[in-house]
């Protein structure tokens, strides 16, 4: 008895029409608030950049991940009333080899303003895999490219290259063969499970272990003593940058406000001169001192604060953290207020955490 072939479905010849079209707000919606290619365009401006730090150890070479892209983009989303409703409106597999699945997917993105109008976005996406992951493979291809491509989320500012994650670099590419059966042996002996197939993504064995609980160093105790304000502020993105859990990061920001708070109750008031002794020679009253500007030394530690968060969210080259600020606030760092110094360490380390999370 003949067994019959299980139905497959074949990938089409041409793929359906890609197309990107506006939906305006609906009747009766509220009118004062921003559509949603205003709200576009306020979160490219707050997006932070996302690097190749993941890196493909079988074939080694780096990648951005999906992951990476939406945690760039949750917080600026989150703080201008964005969001999207993804919908696959084309969903076609085939076999590849003995046991790989070669898919292809069309994925149509609603983007939402707070207003209630939406952009929609059409973007294909593909992927294959040995398991039952080629749909979740080829999902995250479209999600992760519509997401760079709408919103143009920066890279570095050396290079915009974005070599698809199935495509190694070439320099990054073993120079000796017989790279890969070395890194093989290096895994047993290290006691790393096989990988289960050929795919891109590294498997939950070959990711970094990550810090557990709070780092080594007592920052508590650093900022109980910080001096000011801008030495604070560093030593909170030096406790972001260790990998400090957000409930350790509320502790910090709860002793900077009680230091406020008593400093705001200690200021001391001007005093009129008193009546000489008998014998002393009467002393002019003492005239209110104006208050004085940042001192170099608060506008070094703001600025290394600063720069410290933005290694902290993954801007580790300086170029590239001042084009990020003078893009934000129109001035270059060197001739930014204290102010605006602080305002570009928050966003910095709220999107480190955000990324963290």
């Amino acid at each position: 008895m003949t067994t019959p072939a299980p139905h497959l479905a074949p990938v089409p010849a041409a793929s359906p029409r890609l197309e990107t079209a506006y939906v305006p707000a609906p009747a009766g919606g509220p009118a004062d608030q921003p559509r949603v290619f205003q709200v576009i365009h306020a979160v490219m401006r707050e997006v932070m950049p996302v690097r190749k730090n993941k890196e493909n150890q079988q074939q080694n070479y780096k990648f951005r991940g999906v992951d990476d892209a939406m945690s760039a983009m949750a917080g600026p989303m989150r703080n201008h009333g964005c969001f999207i409703a993804p919908e696959m409106v084309d969903h076609k597999w085939r076999p590849r080899g003995e046991k790989g699945t070669h898919t292809v997917v069309t994925m149509l993105y609603r983007i939402y303003g707070p207003a209630g109008d939406c952009l929609m976005v059409t973007i294909p996406g593909e992927a294959m895999d040995t398991a039952d992951k080629s749909t979740n493979k080829a999902m995250s291809a479209a999600l992760k490219y519509m997401l760079f491509q709408v919103f143009m989320i920066p890279v570095d500012a050396k290079s915009i290259d974005d070599a698809d994650r199935e495509t190694p670099d070439m320099a990054n590419a073993p120079r000796q063969q017989g790279g890969q059966q070395r890194r093989g042996q290096q895994r047993q002996q290290s006691g790393q499970q096989p990988r289960r197939s050929n795919r891109a993504e590294p498997g939950p064995w070959e990711q970094q272990p990550k810090p557990q609980g709070p780092p080594r160093r007592d920052f508590l105790a650093e900022a109980g003593q910080a001096p000011s304000r801008a030495a604070f502020d560093a030593i909170r993105a030096a406790a972001v940058k260790a990998g400090a859990p957000a409930d350790y990061l509320d502790k910090l920001d709860a002793i900077a406000r009680r230091k406020e708070q008593a400093n705001q109750q200690q200021a001391p008031t001007p005093q009129q001169g008193e009546q000489p002794a008998a014998g002393q020679q009467p002393t002019a009253p003492q005239q209110p001192q104006q208050q004085a500007g940042p001192s170099s030394v608060d506008r070094a530690a703001a600025l290394s604060a600063m720069y410290a968060a933005a290694e902290a969210a993954g801007v580790t080259d300086r170029a590239e953290a001042d084009a990020l600020f003078t893009s934000r606030h129109n001035v270059k760092p060197a001739d930014a207020t204290l102010d605006q110094l602080r305002d570009m360490r928050t966003d910095l380390l709220d999107a480190a955490k955000g990324a963290a999370a």
